[in-house]
């Protein structure tokens, strides 16, 4: 079931979901897009006043809702936080614990950096509001590819195609959005990779049913937590666990030319040459990634490695959680998961990892979590 947070009342949290439907996705982008204010301004223009970032003269813009104004105090969220971090070279933790405990430090010092270079500039990246929310704090040479505009192109991409697919859940937060994305025809079987495995969410056998499903995801950040990606995935029909294939991946880092000073808008040609790109790019990891010679190629290179026999599943579980830096309660429920899963194999690990991603309320941390799996396996068959 999709989560959503409530749209009147976002203070400084950004409006999200998490397994949300294809039509639940494109209300929340649609409403978020008219909300949307992006601005390029000098360090001389930006002042932090009780926390908040104060915006002031900028030329107000007239646009087809009317007149758009970008001077206004704006709330940071945590993201933005540490894009003002980032870009004063504050200490994060030290910013944090200023917003937390000592406001006053937090203006003085926000201001102090501001000042010491007055004509540099930044891009911000807001939602309109009394006061407005500061989502992002970025480079103005970042290149600015929207969620919406993005699942537009992909979704023309996937058209083009001429590949039946269907949207399995999608997932929005302040970092990224996250679109799971499956074949309805190119599926395989997988009976070595899936020998003994139970989904710890039916109990019903991998055995009984040895299938995985082509697939791939889309990711997107819109406030600098990561590039535009389209990563292949294969999905396990038994229980849903994904195993995200990161080094396939089409991307596209989000630089571009700087901008100019003021309120960010884009002409239409430039618009269309950045989501013909995009849509172009689906098209071709369509092809490549819905496609069972593929997909029954990243089998074999899986199968090779899942077969390994664990003889100590809390030694295994104990090092992959410490080399890929878990949680004490993810590396728990990977151990739970791989457990209850049957398979004492590294392949085992991986489903108990991609499982445990499913059981996540945080999308950012599910997302992370299931690209780590290979890599999680790879670990486990070598110990």
């Amino acid at each position: 079931m999709a989560h959503q947070t409530d749209p009147t009342s976002m203070d400084t949290e950004v409006r999200g979901a998490r397994n949300a439907s294809f039509d639940d996705l494109l209300q929340i982008l649609e409403r978020d897009q008219d909300a949307k204010i992006d601005l390029v301004a000098p360090a001389s223009a930006i002042s932090a006043v009780d926390g908040n970032l104060t915006v002031t003269g900028m030329e107000p813009v007239l646009t087809p809702s009317g007149v758009t104004q970008a001077d206004g105090a704006y709330r940071p969220t945590a993201v933005a936080d540490e894009g003002i971090a980032d870009k004063l070279k504050i200490p994060t933790a030290y910013l944090r614990r200023m917003r937390a405990e000592a406001v006053d430090l937090y203006d003085l010092n926000v201001n102090g950096w501001l000042q010491k270079d007055p004509t540099r500039r930044f891009l911000l990246r807001a939602f309109k509001g009394e006061p407005g929310v500061l989502r992002a704090w970025l480079s103005d040479g970042y290149k600015i590819i929207d969620h919406l505009d993005m699942l537009t192109a992909v979704l023309a991409g996937i058209e083009e195609s001429g590949h039946p697919v269907k949207i399995t859940g999608a997932d929005l937060t302040e970092r990224r959005m996250i679109v799971r994305v499956e074949s309805e025809h190119v599926e395989a079987l997988a009976p070595e990779l899936l020998r003994g495995y139970r989904s710890p969410f039916t109990g019903q056998s991998g055995d009984q049913l040895p299938i995985v499903s082509a697939g791939f995801v889309l990711t997107n950040s819109e406030v600098g937590s990561g590039k535009y990606a389209i990563t292949p995935r294969i999905v396990v029909r038994v229980c849903g666990n994904g195993m995200t294939i990161t080094k396939d991946a089409f991307g596209k880092v989000h630089l571009g030319a700087r901008m100019d000073q003021g309120i960010v808008r884009f002409s239409e040609d430039t618009q269309e040459k950045n989501l013909a790109l995009i849509t172009a790019q689906t098209r071709d990891a369509v092809a490549t990634f819905m496609n069972r010679d593929y997909v029954e190629r990243k089998l074999a290179d899986i199968q090779r490695e899942a077969g390994r026999e664990i003889t100590s599943p809390t030694e295994a579980v104990e090092l992959v959680a410490k080399q890929l830096r878990f949680s004490d309660s993810v590396r728990e429920s990977v151990f739970s998961h791989f457990i209850r899963g049957g398979q004492t194999t590294a392949g085992g690990i991986m489903q108990a990892i991609t499982a445990t991603a499913q059981t996540l309320d945080d999308g950012d941390a599910a997302y992370e979590l299931e690209t780590q799996a290979l890599s999680a396996m790879a670990i486990a068959a070598a110990a």
